[in-house]
């Protein structure tokens, strides 16, 4: 009798009469299928990860009725008949968070979910743990205690408005707080629950290797792999009362690892579902061979030798943030997949020089769909083998520390692959594991799992996520993408927030959602002091970007999406029914003390089935008309100059960061479109796919580096723009006055720092001795020209001018100077003296 899932078919499993005491009986030593020699130092190929990256959906999920409720004792409940009473006293109420629900009139009690693991080196029945080479700053973060919680009640100081709303905040504030209780009670502190991979998956020790996975679901579970000749009888586990399966490996008889660095390694599992064999949760790296579609986990222990040591401290966190937001496997000029190596090599020194000071890199996490973008995540401990090795990664983000790079990570918690081969979906055959069960845990936009944050182990899963990136891989901190999908059951779909309150705190909010942000920004702020935390959170949510402790959801930054959105709907009309006023409203309508980043596209804009602004601008002229030696059309000059024009005064009043997606900066030709097969979807659907091309899945940097095109002239104005605000941090500038929106000479003028800005957005008029207010008196010369001719301007301006201000009001400034203000360009002038004639 065989078992079938989608894509594989398996044997039966024979009965199980084998312990993993006579594993060594069942074992031949056998190399054929080791993939140990391909992850020997520098031995990936580009070949081989460029390997197949079509996807075939799986069959649709199907429920499957809840399993018994899981607990697994920590080693102080085991210590003690009081604590073990206390364990079954908890057993009988619910195991997980889920079933607290939000009730804004009332709050319920709250029940804990016990440990699953708290402390194994003093736990009789799990084997200790010893971890091999921990960095100074690691073991400085252990020691590093987490400040407790606050009072939360700062947020009604800040916004008064917030007080109608207290009720629900109190709410959300208190459980916050049970849950950072029941962690220090049970798991030691936040520390130490967020130090999950060192309990879970592989671990090692100096007499063998010891493998746990929980998966209540399953009635029966082994370790197969390279190892045993996958052999599902040899490595036979055992599984404890809480539905946590383990087995020791001891090591060989020459002191060897039992599991050999490079094997191939599964777990084959007995499920509700059926047999399968599944990529262990905690994996931390896991590679598609050749020809094969699923993945599979990768035992990753390379010998010390071979592994990636650290030079380099981390970056001081920018007080001005400029993101160049890059996608590792599509940053080659060729039609293939890039690597972490060649990354490193030649992209960061470019970054680096056009000015920006922090990357943040895009699809890290494993994700066996290469055109999700990486959105998809299968395996969320795993790098992306396609670019390399994880040490390949740690060399990369090492070269970025080394240029003064702060390094973040576009970070995936907000779903879950719907991938029942490769990731943690259906992981022990049952919906409810990780994840809500039914139609709460499906996403049906993006086809997608939809996390239970109410359930114990997914915090201690994702918030050990979190923190192995920061600690092991040495990033600087997160983008979290979809959070306003996790803030509210309605996901954000279908949805027209207006900013009233009632839209925000109500029965549509996903508390326990918002308590795991809250739990994240904890861990990363706490640990990693100068670490970063960004939330795409379309919303608006009031108190997103104000500190845990003062009553907020903890982010450091929200993304300005309305910003992007607002370009787009203006390009779509003619430049005479431009609103300046409606473009100072969206660039500058965010919440008082919650910082954002603001960009005018990003990735989102560049994908198929939208525009970039460039394309928006110039559209198919881009093909025939950017080469300098060639006469211009009108299109080619409008777009040329808006597109200088929009990114500057986004970067100058949309926010205290910015964001630039790669070759954006010098208007790429090309949208993205990656490579994929012809795709049948579960429902019928039949998507035509593009051949499996590369042609549009990369980045023509040798067009923005081409001196006879016009596309290094942008790309030199966004280099200049990215020196000037380096220079003058105008953007984190506490000085900004908007002195001027003139909607009839479509001009707008502002003041950041000691920086005059003059926008004329008219199609064709000039204005000679047009008065310019401001603050400071002085002289005034051009510090930043769109107009001059090096970044494809008109050179209508003389740079050696000076521009001495005269005292006066002049649109509610105290002075003004005169300048000369050409059509569609922007200039800003630098006060360069304190007083007139010095």
């Amino acid at each position: 009798m065989v078992y079938t899932l989608p894509g594989i078919r398996l044997h039966n499993l024979p009965p199980i009469n084998h312990s993993g005491a006579d594993r060594r009986t069942t074992v031949a030593a056998s190399t054929s299928t080791n993939l140990s020699v391909l992850l020997r130092k520098n031995s990936l190929t580009r070949k081989f990860l460029a390997g197949k990256s079509t996807y075939e959906f799986e069959s649709p999920s199907f429920m499957v009725a809840a399993t018994e409720k899981v607990l697994v004792p920590g080693s102080q409940s085991d210590a003690s008949s009081s604590s073990t009473e206390q364990l079954e006293e908890i057993s009988e109420n619910e195991v997980s968070l889920e079933e607290e629900q939000l009730d804004d009139t009332t709050e319920k009690d709250f029940v804990t979910s016990p440990v699953l693991v708290e402390d194994i080196a003093a736990t009789e029945e799990l084997r200790s743990v010893s971890v091999v080479e921990i960095s100074k700053e690691s073991a400085a973060i252990r020691q590093m205690p987490l400040p407790p919680p606050g009072t939360g009640q700062r947020i009604y100081e800040i916004d008064p408005l917030l007080d109608s709303h207290r009720e629900h905040l109190e709410y959300r504030y208190s459980h916050y707080k049970k849950i950072r209780e029941a962690i220090d009670k049970y798991e030691g502190g936040l520390e130490a629950f967020s130090r999950g991979y060192e309990k879970l998956g592989f671990t090692r020790s100096e007499t063998g290797i010891t493998y746990r996975e929980w998966a209540p679901g399953a009635k029966s579970a082994s370790l197969i792999g390279d190892f045993n000749n996958w052999n599902p009888n040899a490595d036979v586990m055992t599984r404890n009362e809480f539905g946590v399966w383990e087995i020791f490996l001891p090591n060989n008889a020459d002191d060897s690892p039992p599991i050999p660095h490079g094997s191939r390694v599964k777990i084959r599992m007995d499920t509700p579902s059926g047999l399968k064999d599944s990529i262990p949760a905690w994996i931390k790296f896991s590679i598609q061979a050749p020809g094969e579609i699923p993945y599979n986990g990768i035992y990753y222990d390379p010998p010390e030798e071979e592994r990636y040591v650290f030079q380099h401290p981390r970056p001081k966190k920018p007080k001005s943030l400029r993101i160049y937001e890059a996608h590792v496997g599509m940053s080659s000029t060729e039609p293939m997949i890039n690597t972490y190596a060649n990354f490193r090599d030649d992209v960061l020194p470019r970054i680096k020089k056009l000015g920006y000071n922090a990357v943040q890199l895009m699809a890290i996490q494993e994700h066996s769909y290469y055109a999700s973008f990486g959105y998809h995540v299968t395996n969320f401990f795993a790098p992306s083998s396609r670019c390399g090795t994880p040490d390949d990664l740690k060399s990369m983000i090492d070269k970025a520390h080394e240029l003064g790079l702060v390094v973040l990570m576009d970070i995936v918690h907000s779903h879950s692959s719907n991938n029942t081969l490769d990731g943690l979906n259906m992981f022990d055959g049952t919906d409810s594991h990780y994840f809500h069960s039914g139609e709460r845990g499906y996403h049906w936009m993006w086809d997608s799992r939809l996390f239970n944050y109410g359930h114990w182990e997914v915090l201690r899963y994702l918030l050990s996520n979190a923190r192995w990136w920061l600690d092991e891989y040495k990033f600087d901190g997160f983008r979290f993408d979809g959070v306003t999908s996790m803030m509210y059951t309605h996901h954000g779909l279908q949805v027209g927030f207006t900013g009233n309150y009632s839209e925000y705190f109500g029965l549509t909010t996903d508390v326990d959602a918002v308590v795991y942000l809250m739990l994240v920004n904890d861990l990363i702020h706490g640990l990693f002091p100068e670490a970063i935390s960004i939330g795409e959170d379309v919303s608006g949510m009031p108190t997103f970007c104000i500190p845990v402790q003062d009553g907020g959801v903890g982010f450091d930054y929200r993304l300005h999406m309305a910003i992007a959105d607002k370009w787009i709907e203006l390009l779509k009309l003619r430049d005479e029914d431009w609103k300046m006023g409606d473009i100072i409203h969206t660039l500058t309508n965010r919440r008082w003390s919650e910082k954002c980043v603001a960009y005018a596209e990003s990735h989102d804009q560049a994908l198929v089935g939208d525009k970039t602004l460039a394309f928006w601008l110039m559209d198919k002229d881009m093909y025939d008309f950017m080469a300098v030696d060639r006469p211009s059309t009108p299109l080619i000059d409008r777009g040329i100059a808006l597109h200088k024009m929009i990114r500057l005064i986004t970067m100058g009043l949309g926010g205290e960061g910015y964001l630039n997606f790669m070759g954006n900066e010098f208007g790429h030709p090309e949208w993205i479109d990656f490579p994929r097969a012809d795709q049948r979807l579960p429902d019928g659907r039949f998507i035509p796919g593009n051949g499996n091309s590369f042609d549009k899945c990369r980045r023509r940097f040798d067009l923005g580096d081409a001196e006879y095109l016009r596309y290094h002239g942008l790309q030199e104005f966004d280099k200049a723009m990215q020196h000037l605000e380096e220079a003058h941090k105008f953007m984190t500038s506490t000085h900004q006055y908007i002195s001027r929106k003139h909607e009839g000479e479509r001009v707008i003028i502002f003041e950041r720092e000691d920086l005059v800005f003059v926008f004329n957005f008219h199609w064709h008029n000039s204005y000679s001795d047009y008065r310019v207010g401001c603050l400071k008196p002085g002289k005034y010369k051009i510090a930043l020209d769109s107009d001059d001719p090096l970044f494809g301007g008109f050179g209508r301006l003389d740079h050696d001018a000076e521009f001495f201000t005269f005292e006066g009001s002049h649109d509610n400034r105290p002075r003004s100077f005169m300048v000369y203000a050409p059509a569609r360009t922007v200039v800003v002038y630098k006060l360069v003296t304190d007083a007139v004639g010095k």
